[in-house]
């Protein structure tokens, strides 16, 4: 596995598809998080951003290579963990962005007298992988192999990723809404719940996304 995780990060860096989506999300940052915002408000817009950039990534990483290259490898190494080892580096890919945002955001956002910093910067961390999970389910379900069309499946992950968004229930936004109302009322609720939700839909989606790969191929 670890020579396909390895296959997959060159494809990625090679194809340079990987730029757009992470200049996207650092315009997302600049229009909305200014130096001596509430940081508990900064670090859910940060971490509700890679909602769609997780998902734009893994249909990256699962559309990198031509058909003939892909069933080289599934017929080397299996469909199931090709699949998969393009899935993970686009998540992976996904958390070092907003890895890289939270920092950001902890070193320009203002705390307020009663959050510790600490204590934020865990709360961030918990819905920076909620959404990135969350991301990551959508773009396994609105992807290749389950959708083959690039219209469709651009269509699809957009609107999952505005559901992720906006719908009762969904970790993304139950990780967000746990940092928006503790910045409110200055005491900081760790998205737990919302982590191990994301955690259990990015490995069914993916999980899905792998067995389907391995019928069609």
């Amino acid at each position: 596995m670890t020579g396909l995780l390895r296959y997959q990060c060159a494809l990625l860096l090679r194809s340079q598809r990987w730029i757009t989506p992470f200049l996207l999300y650092a315009a997302f940052l600049a229009a909305g998080v200014r130096p001596g915002d509430p940081l508990l408000d900064s670090l859910g817009f940060a971490a509700a951003g890679l909602v769609p950039i997780t998902a734009w990534l893994v249909r990256v990483c699962v559309t990198n290579e031509p058909d003939a290259a892909r069933d080289c490898a599934a017929a080397a190494a299996g469909p199931v963990r090709v699949h998969a080892a393009a899935l993970l580096v686009a998540l992976g890919g996904a958390l070092f962005t907003g890895a890289a945002g939270t920092v950001v955001v902890l070193l320009i956002g203002n705390p307020g007298r009663k959050v510790e910093p600490e204590d934020a910067a865990l709360a961030g961390v918990l819905a920076v992988l909620a959404c990135a999970l969350t991301g990551a389910a959508v773009g396994a379900l609105c992807s290749r192999p389950l959708l083959r069309s690039t219209g469709l499946a651009v269509l699809a992950g957009g609107l999952g990723s505005l559901l992720a968004w906006g719908m009762a229930g969904s970790p993304a936004r139950s990780a967000v809404t746990a940092l928006v109302e503790g910045s409110r009322v200055e005491a900081v609720t760790l998205p737990l719940a919302a982590f191990a939700g994301s955690l259990v839909l990015a490995c069914g989606a993916g999980a899905v996304a792998c067995l389907v790969s391995a019928r069609r191929g």
